[in-house]
């Protein structure tokens, strides 16, 4: 049987040691992601990689804010404080000694060009884009990353949380990319010795259905 423990041993880690991440490494880890499957071959993909504490500290009080406006759109105390509660999740990249930004562009279906051009229903067009294909490609790419650090003996935490800010984040950080948007980040480093342990996973039976 293959030995999966890079799989299995990969957990969110928000808990970094001061310990720079050789770019060599860093390369490596982005190369692994570029290997991973994407729609139709689009490679829809763009990493964009900090490592300036200033910035990085930066974009964490930027999402602070726009996480405490949104708090106080909640219509009841119940709403706001769950809300703020997680905070601490949407921030914790400000501890790692680097952080990626993952775009991504629009993924092009020629499917979807033949139907706008027959006039198809609206629930027809949403059928076609619901798998939200792009997502999809920049997931299986984040996973190759996360997956690769494992092996290495780095920590990561995949986090989309924070997009609530992308404009202002794009801002801070002066990229532009025609056609392409952030879609998540992915904080890496050495991991603080004994962080939490990875939180328990759904019995099997609950989510595989087998049909014969």
């Amino acid at each position: 049987m293959a030995n999966l423990d890079f799989i299995y041993n990969r957990k969110s880690v928000r808990q970094f040691k001061d310990t720079k991440i050789p770019k060599e490494d860093i390369v490596e880890l982005l190369n692994a992601a570029t290997y991973a499957p994407s729609p139709k071959h689009q490679q829809n993909w763009h990493f964009v990689v900090l490592q300036n504490k200033d910035i990085i500290n930066e974009m964490a009080d930027i999402v602070t804010k726009s996480h405490e406006k949104i708090g106080q759109l909640a219509k009841d105390e119940k709403d706001f404080k769950r809300h703020m509660s997680v905070i601490n999740y949407y921030t914790c990249f400000k501890d790692a000694p680097v952080v990626v930004l993952v775009y991504s562009c629009e993924y092009k279906m020629i499917e979807y060009k033949i139907l706008k051009q027959n006039n198809a229903p609206q629930e027809v067009i949403d059928v076609l884009v619901s798998p939200q294909s792009a997502a999809q490609g920049i997931g299986a790419a984040v996973e190759n990353f996360l997956l690769a650090a494992t092996e290495m003996g780095y920590g990561t935490c995949y986090m989309t949380g924070p997009t609530h800010a992308k404009a202002e984040i794009e801002k801070l950080i002066g990229f532009e990319k025609e056609g392409y948007e952030l879609m998540s980040m992915i904080s890496l480093g050495v991991a603080q010795d004994n962080t939490p342990a990875q939180p328990p996973r759904k019995p099997l039976e609950d989510v595989v259905t087998f049909i014969d």
